[in-house]
Formats: structure tokens, sequence, C-alpha cells
């Protein structure tokens, strides 16, 4: 069951649903106006993030940003009378999407030329069932690396920051609120032929993010996490990422010293990064 959870007067989200993989949607609220991050993965998402705002007696957004281009943060954007906002390069990926059919044949097709992956395929027809009006809606405006938005006793600051997951990221800070919304910026790269994060980029991300004086994070797949929690996902991002590099991609060696520095068995979150890595490294 989705929840609608307060942070703060200014921010509240909508939980994320694994099985359909519908992700967090944020509401910034300002004086003047309120700003909707990312649109949802389906009309039925988006509306009923709308029915959850207008529950707490809130600010409808007048403006949605969209964090990147994948289908469960854009296919929601048909049911929202409001300007929406992206990355130049957002814009660009999601007009690849227009030609599209979304039937079963047309996914399981995609799927097998490797142009979409199993799990979205199977995602999409879960959200959709068998009715599948699936409108691809562009954004009003794209912008080129930042942009800053005055929503009134509020400013949130739109960044073009990119990584491993999708080129074209974008970021939302909450400057007053020190919330920084990640979206899916951190997370590896899903639509290689095995998931995979690479040295150089997921470096050059996280030091882009390092400027951020946040207290809270959201990550779009799990939830609002402490700047505590944040810190132990970006220290195991920087040493897999060190590591990798110095032992040239073997597992074994990358395995072996990460154990001995951290003194205990690693878990299955620190050997899935490790593997995601050496995929990256062999790529």
């Amino acid at each position: 069951m989705q929840t609608f959870e307060k942070i703060s007067n200014r921010f509240w989200y909508m939980s994320p649903v694994s099985d359909t993989d519908r992700p967090i949607l944020g509401l910034v609220v300002g004086e003047n106006k309120s700003l909707m991050i990312d649109a949802g993965n389906s009309e039925a998402h988006s509306t009923l993030f709308l029915q959850k705002i207008e529950e707490h007696n809130l600010l409808l957004p007048s403006m949605v940003v969209l964090t990147h281009w994948h289908w469960d943060h854009i296919f929601g954007l048909s049911a929202l009378d409001m300007v929406s906002i992206s990355s130049k390069q957002t814009k660009e990926e999601m007009e690849k999407l227009i030609p599209y059919s979304w039937s079963d044949d047309a996914l399981d097709r995609r799927v097998k030329e490797g142009v979409e992956i199993e799990f979205c395929a199977n995602a999409i027809k879960q959200e959709y069932g068998q009715e599948r009006n699936i409108q691809i809606v562009l954004p009003d405006i794209s912008i080129e690396h930042r942009l800053e938005i005055d929503l009134g006793g509020v400013t949130c600051v739109l960044e073009h920051v990119g990584g491993d997951h999708s080129p074209d990221s974008v970021v939302i800070y909450v400057k007053e609120e020190k919330i920084l919304f990640l979206g899916d910026s951190i997370y590896p790269d899903i639509y290689s032929d095995k998931r995979r994060y690479t040295i150089q980029n997921t470096l050059r991300l996280l030091e882009a993010l390092e400027k951020y004086d946040a207290e809270t994070f959201i990550l779009s797949h799990w939830k609002a996490v402490s700047k505590e929690e944040y810190e132990q996902e970006v220290s195991l991002l920087k040493m897999v990422a060190n590591l990798t590099e110095q032992f040239q991609g073997s597992i074994e060696d990358i395995t072996r010293v990460y154990e001995q520095k951290i003194k205990r068995p690693l878990n299955e979150d620190e050997l899935e990064t490790i593997q995601y890595f050496v995929n990256g490294y062999q790529s």
C-alpha cells in the first residue's frame, strides 16, 4: 500500500511500489507555487498522487520536473495539466519512445532485440493490464545544466548530473529544507547486458553531489534516507570503484581486500556492488 509521507511542511512524498515499479513521487510546497517531482509510471499513479495532495489540503503543483527518461518516471505525464521540465537529453530520449507500441508482442520483441529489459516489460504489463493507452508527452521546458526555481519561501535547484543509471539524470535540491532528491541517479546501468557501474561515471557523479548541503536524501525506489545512511552508500561506491581500478577488475582481489578493510564478511549489497563494478570494467 502506498503512503503519503511528510518530511517537513515544505516536502511530502508518496512511497514506491516494487511490483509495478512505481517510484517515489515528491512534492515541494511553496507559498506561491508547488513543484511535483517525477510524473509517475502511469496516469493512475500520477492521479493518485494528486488525490493525496488534495486530501491533505496542500497546494496543488503547477510544475513537474522529470528526473530522467525511464518509463516509470514519465508515463504519468499525460494526466498532468501543468508545466513540465526536464534535461535536454531527457526530452531527446523521450522523443525516441513516441513511435513505440506497448502491446505484449511489441514489448516482447523489444526485449528479445535488447532494446527493452524484461523487468520493465513485465512491470508495464502488470501496471497497465491489457488497457495500454500510453501517450508520450514531451516536456515543455528543457535545461542544459541547471535551473533554480523560487516557489515562495523555498527554492529548488535542478541540476543535470548524469550517471551510469541514465546519462540524462537530474537531481533536485530543496535548499531551505536541505533535501536532495536523487531520483535513480546513483543506481547502476540496468540497460546493458549485465547491470554495471563504471569507475569514471560513478566518481564524477559523487563529486558533483558533494557540493549539496543536504540532511535528507530521496532514492526513488527505496525511501528517504539520513545523511549517515547516504554517506555509507557513498563510501561503498567510492571504495569499490577505487579497488576495481587498483585490481583491474579482479573480483577475487577486490573482495579479499575489501573484507580486510572492514574486518568482516561482505553482505549481499556489497557483493552485488562489486559485481556491478566488475561488469562495468569488463565491458
